[in-house]
């Protein structure tokens, strides 16, 4: 079988994959693909990684927990998504790195599902509006404290991927950049679901209603049913296009307003993370989604 995981990263999906492939049961299970409860497994899994005899009692949690997720159904391939699987945001970002216990974590996962063939999905954000979403979601107001003292130049995607390839080495692994999810919701859903490139999809449109007015919207809708058949990179010049007009600028505009940062530094991360995106899209065992 096969185990989809997709793991954040914070502040990226905020649980909107999840709602819209649940939109499509029926689909999915026509392709034998199952979208369980996060109830059957979250704080299972949790609960498993956090206990340090819990990987010996594993072969027996996991039967358990795919007789909870399934409800006994046969089912090929199965997603989970969780955003605090490689920790809560607090410990985000640590030692000038991305999620430092991501590799350790992942290879734990895989081991309570050994046997099964395991993929990974994760979203990444450019740090310039990333490292603010962190402070922003944390108590404390310092991102020397949030990220424990952490250097925001030094940080790179690219390391914390090259961890997890080296964790989970026969584990695909699928990256999009945050900053490209209106274009390329579709692909995203279709892939993580197992879906064909064509298949019609419920929920396409659930990312663009909360960025685009409902008059751009609905002519964006009322465009699509007048051209049918558009290609998947049509479609998105039609939604560039769409939003270039028709979005909503308070849905767009992110916090940048952090003590100390000045345009220069902001104008660093973003050139620093288009390079770090370069170098992603040339780690084998890697997919990287762009528009």
């Amino acid at each position: 079988m096969q185990v989809v995981l997709h793991s954040g990263a914070h502040f990226t999906d905020k649980n909107k994959l999840f709602k819209s492939l649940s939109k499509n049961t029926n689909l999915l299970a026509e392709v034998g693909t199952l979208v369980p409860s996060p109830r059957t497994y979250r704080r299972q899994i949790r609960d498993i990684l956090d206990d340090d005899d819990g990987l010996a009692i594993a072969p027996m949690a996991k039967t358990q927990m795919m007789q909870d997720m399934t409800g006994g159904q046969n089912v090929d391939r199965i997603i989970l998504s969780n955003s605090n699987f490689f920790g809560v945001p607090r410990g985000a970002v640590r030692h000038n790195c991305f999620y430092p216990n991501a590799g350790g974590r992942l290879a734990e996962f895989a081991e309570i599902f050994r046997g099964e063939e395991i993929e990974i999905f994760l979203a990444i954000r450019n740090p310039a509006t990333f490292l603010p979403a962190l402070v922003d979601g944390s108590p404390e107001d310092s991102l020397d404290i949030v990220t424990g003292g952490s250097v925001p130049l030094s940080l790179r995607w690219s390391e914390a991927i090259l961890r997890i390839r080296e964790a989970v080495p026969s584990a695909p692994l699928t990256v999009w950049c945050n900053e490209d999810t209106p274009l390329i919701w579709e692909e995203i859903l279709r892939e993580m679901g197992g879906l064909e490139l064509t298949a019609e999809i419920a929920g396409a449109h659930d990312l663009l209603q909360e960025i685009m007015s409902p008059d751009g919207l609905a002519r964006f809708e009322a465009y699509l049913k007048s051209h049918p058949g558009l290609s998947e990179m049509q479609k998105r010049r039609v939604i560039a296009a769409f939003l270039d007009k028709f979005a909503l600028e308070d849905a767009l505009e992110e916090e940048l307003d952090l003590p100390g940062w000045t345009e220069e530094l902001i104008d660093a991360l973003t050139e620093a993370y288009d390079e770090d995106v370069f170098q992603i899209e040339r780690i084998p065992g890697v997919t990287l989604i762009t528009p």
